[in-house]
C-alpha cells in the first residue's frame, strides 16, 4: 500500500515539475520575443530618424530665398541642393516633400507610411517600419513655435513607432501595447 502512495506522490511531484518547466519555457520564449520585438522597434525608429535627418540637414543648400515651401504638422516641402539631378552639385536644387499616408496590408491598422517625393515626381513610400504617428513642428531662432516659412530655423520631429509583429502576452492574453517615442530637433545650417 505504501508503494502505491509513493508512486502516486512521485507522479504528482513529477507532473508539477513538468508543469513548471513548461511554464518557464513559455515565459522565456515570450520574454525573448518581446525583447527582440522591442529592439527591432527601436532600430526602426532610428532608421526613420536617419532618413529624415539626412535630407533635412540640407534644406536651403545651394538656394537663396525661402527654402521651406510647405510647413504643416504632417507634411513638409523644401528646396535643397541634394546633388541628385547633377552629381557635381553646382547650381542645382531639388524639391523634396515628406508626408504620411495610410499603410495598406499591414497587421496594425494604425500604421502609416512615410513618403518622400523628389522633384514633384516618383513618390517613394518605404515600408511602414511600425510608424504610427509623425509630427513636425517649426521654431524660429529664439525657439518659439512659428508658421511663418521665412522665420523657420529649427524643425522638431516626433515619431511614434510600435512593433511590426505584436504577439499575445501569454499571461494576460492581450496584445502588448508597447511603443517607442523618438524626438529630435534639426537645425539646417542654410536657412
Amino acid at each position: 500500500m505504501s508503494s502505491i502512495l509513493d508512486i502516486i506522490g512521485s507522479s504528482l511531484i513529477a507532473g508539477m515539475v513538468l508543469f513548471l518547466m513548461i511554464n518557464l519555457k513559455l515565459f522565456s520564449t515570450q520574454a525573448s520575443f518581446s525583447s527582440d520585438s522591442e529592439l527591432t522597434m527601436q532600430q526602426n525608429a532610428k532608421t526613420l530618424a536617419e532618413i529624415i535627418n539626412y535630407d533635412f540637414r540640407k534644406i536651403g543648400y545651394n538656394y537663396d530665398g525661402t527654402a521651406i515651401l510647405i510647413a504643416e504638422k504632417e507634411r513638409i516641402k523644401f528646396v535643397a541642393g541634394l546633388a541628385v539631378t547633377n552629381p557635381a552639385g553646382v547650381g542645382t536644387v531639388d524639391t523634396v516633400e515628406y508626408f504620411v499616408e495610410d499603410s495598406v496590408g499591414t497587421s496594425n491598422p494604425d500604421e502609416i507610411v512615410l513618403t518622400r517625393v523628389l522633384n514633384n515626381k516618383n513618390p517613394i513610400a518605404g515600408p511602414s517600419l511600425g510608424l504610427v504617428k509623425l509630427q513636425f513642428s517649426y521654431e524660429d531662432s529664439t525657439g518659439t513655435l512659428t508658421t511663418d516659412l521665412a522665420k523657420i530655423k529649427y524643425i522638431r520631429t516626433e515619431l511614434w513607432v510600435k512593433p511590426v509583429n505584436r504577439a499575445n502576452n501569454f499571461i494576460t492574453g492581450n496584445k502588448d501595447s508597447v511603443f517607442t517615442y523618438w524626438e529630435f530637433k534639426i537645425y539646417p545650417r542654410n536657412i
